[in-house]
């Protein structure tokens, strides 16, 4: 039989009450203590969150003027890092705005550290939106956007927050009044750099610039990198607006304040022009574009340094900085081209540069040209818009080292733009022409309703035979050219200008040669022009040449025209309608031989500037007494002597020994 007595080494079990009443007994705080801790147990287990929505909208409507309603759940997941989600956010928007929505989200999660909130530091390890909607818009009423709260603020540690999702998001801005509307959808994406790395986020969206077609698609840091104000902000996105389109690759610092840049900047398009209506810089029109450089920010300043490219045809390259936050926007450029095709000019005075193979014109150009044409003109009538001269000043250096101009012996370039507000001055426009030179300066006064416009330009020493530079006759063609042009001019178009001015145009030419053959078509000696086709042509003397014009209300009107050789002499008169683009010139050969083929007869100048007519005039064959009387009074003007080179000797009288 089994004693079952206990001994001393084998101590009584007791039951589990007993030892809990034993645990407790005269420690009444232990009690308390365990009663808490399962209470506190059972509300974590049956607390609904949902009690606290109301005081949370209830303190953002108290802190924004904003009314937020959070339309689902509310639930929190406690923690060391605890989780907070609600379901169906909106956030209202301002008063004056018609949509009633500012934000929404279909669900926010933020997961909150719980130990640095007691030592009053904000750490969220992560923020999870799901479809959320942001919609940012100007007041069409002036002041301030929609995001403007009012908050100041707050001098404690910043928050931080180290992860930001974002699923199926979408950003919406809204410009009323400068014709914007766009909408972009966001998308989180896990980053390059590992999965500790913050998410970049996709970028893709469309709508209206300006009211241009506007699309954008790219990807860009995550926004929490925007936290360190000093930490660059990296982004590759590209953008287009109609036809101009942009790519922008590299680092902002403080990007919501467009505080520093280092940004490689890509831009081209259509026309220079459409840039105008899109961020406020005045351009002329040009044929399509691409340049690419360095777009960096100077405080008001926005350089655009070391870019290189193509406008038409022509290469360009140089820098450029646009100052803003004054009465208008500066623009300071320093461009240079080592060969630039003239027709790429066009848009400076109004007309359309030629197409070239590529991209297309600027239908707008095309149609400008195309009416032109139909009108039977050739000097452009586009009017210059007054408030494009007025809304912004400049200072702009170009020179071109080469000129391609197949139709113009020029060579280089060198023009010195400068406006100021609605005054422009072209000082200096100069051209190398011909191994001489054509300088030049214009004044544009757009101050007023009309533009007051005056040029001032000396040709020099322009060798004849770099005149006619794709031709046999221009090795036969020795002589220097000279003269002054004086004009002024009323109207808002080149031809406007044209058509009204008044002033003065003087071309000379002294001791020099020239193709006989030409001499004699000039003439019209057919035999001696045949002698010269079927044998060999020689050069002749060429004693003096000169046109001296006055211009009154866009007529010019001959005061001296003579062509001098020492075989024959020509004497011209008439006019040329600068406004209705009219040409009525006579030209009266004398030639010194007695050729018995020689006709004699004057040669009229006639028809327009796009479809001018020479014809010999048979039935003045004969009337020698008007040249002969004419000759008598061939002479250089005063004002051309000093700009030409006639040589010395006997020969230097131009004609008046002929009149005999």
């Amino acid at each position: 039989m089994t004693d079952s007595t206990p001994t001393a080494t084998s101590p009584t079990r007791r039951p589990p009450a007993d030892r809990l009443r034993g645990a407790f007994a005269g420690h009444p705080v232990r009690i308390v203590l365990a009663v808490l801790a399962v209470l506190l147990l059972l509300l974590i287990l049956l607390w609904d969150w949902n009690w606290f929505k109301g005081p949370v909208e209830r303190i953002v409507k108290a802190q924004t003027g904003r009314t937020l309603q959070i339309g689902g759940d509310l639930d929190v997941d406690l923690g060391r890092v605890t989780t907070v989600r609600a379901d169906a956010l909106r956030f209202a928007n301002a008063d004056w705005a018609e949509e009633r929505t500012m934000a929404a989200a279909d669900r926010l999660e933020i997961q909150v550290e719980v130990f640095p909130l007691l030592r009053g530091k904000v750490r969220l390890p992560e923020i999870r939106l799901a479809q959320p909607v942001l919609l940012l818009e100007t007041n069409p009423e002036g002041g301030s956007g929609n995001w403007d709260f009012g908050l100041g603020g707050g001098d404690g540690e910043p928050m931080q927050i180290r992860r930001l999702w974002v699923d199926d998001g979408r950003l919406r801005f809204v410009d009323a009044p400068g014709r914007t509307r766009i909408d972009v959808r966001l998308a989180s994406r896990e980053s390059r750099a590992g999965a500790d790395a913050a998410p970049a986020i996709g970028i893709e969206g469309d709508g209206q610039w300006s009211g241009n077609r506007f699309t954008l698609e790219g990807v860009a840091e995550s926004p929490l990198a925007l936290q360190d104000e000093d930490k660059p902000y990296h982004l590759d996105m590209r953008a287009a607006a109609g036809t101009t389109r942009a790519h922008v690759r590299g680092s902002i610092t403080a990007p919501l304040e467009l505080r520093d840049f280092d940004l490689q900047f890509a831009l081209s398009g259509q026309n220079l022009e459409h840039l105008y209506p899109l961020v406020g810089v005045a351009m002329p029109d040009t044929p399509p574009y691409a340049l690419d450089g360095r777009l960096t920010r100077d405080g008001q300043t926005w350089h655009y340094d070391g870019f290189t490219g193509k406008v038409g045809q022509s290469d360009l390259g140089g820098s450029a900085a646009i100052t803003v936050g004054g009465d208008r926007p500066f623009l300071k450029a320093d461009l240079v081209s080592k060969r630039l095709d003239f027709d790429d000019l066009a848009g400076f005075v109004g007309g359309t540069p030629d197409a070239e193979d590529g991209e297309p014109l600027d239908p707008e150009l095309v149609q400008r040209e195309q009416a032109l044409a139909a009108k039977g003109k050739v000097i452009p009538d586009t009017p210059y818009e007054l408030g494009k001269l007025r809304a912004m000043d400049a200072d702009v250096r170009l020179r071109a080292h080469r000129i391609n101009a197949p139709k113009l012996p020029i060579d280089d370039m060198d023009a010195h733009l400068k406006l100021e507000a609605g005054l422009l001055r072209l000082d200096p426009l100069n051209f190398g022409v011909a191994g001489g030179n054509i300088r030049s300066t214009i004044r544009m006064d757009a101050r007023n309703d009309t533009i007051d416009t005056r040029l001032q330009a000396s040709i020099r020493r322009v060798d004849l035979g770099g005149l006619f530079p794709d031709t046999a006759l221009a090795n036969q063609a020795v002589g220097k050219i000279g003269g002054d042009f004086n004009l002024a001019g009323t109207g808002n178009s080149v031809a406007a200008m044209l058509g009204s001015a008044n002033g003065d145009i003087a071309v000379g030419m002294g001791a020099g040669r020239v193709s006989n053959m030409l001499v004699e078509l000039a003439g019209i000696d057919i035999y001696e022009t045949l002698k010269y086709l079927i044998g060999k042509d020689k050069q002749i003397p060429v004693r003096c040449a000169f046109a001296d014009f006055g211009v009154q209300k866009g007529v010019m009107e001959s005061r001296a025209l003579a062509f001098d050789t020492s075989d024959t002499i020509i004497v011209g008169s008439g006019r040329i309608d600068l406004g209705e683009e009219a040409l009525d010139m006579e030209l009266r050969p004398r030639p010194k031989d007695r050729s018995i083929l020689a006709l004699r007869s004057p040669l009229v100048i006639g028809g327009t500037f796009a479809d001018p007519s020479f014809r010999p005039d048979m039935a003045r064959l004969g009337l020698r007494g008007a040249v002969a009387l004419a000759l008598g009074s061939i002479a250089p003007p005063a004002a051309l002597l000093a700009t030409l080179e006639l040589g010395g000797g006997e020969d230097s009288g131009c004609g008046g020994e002929y009149a005999k």
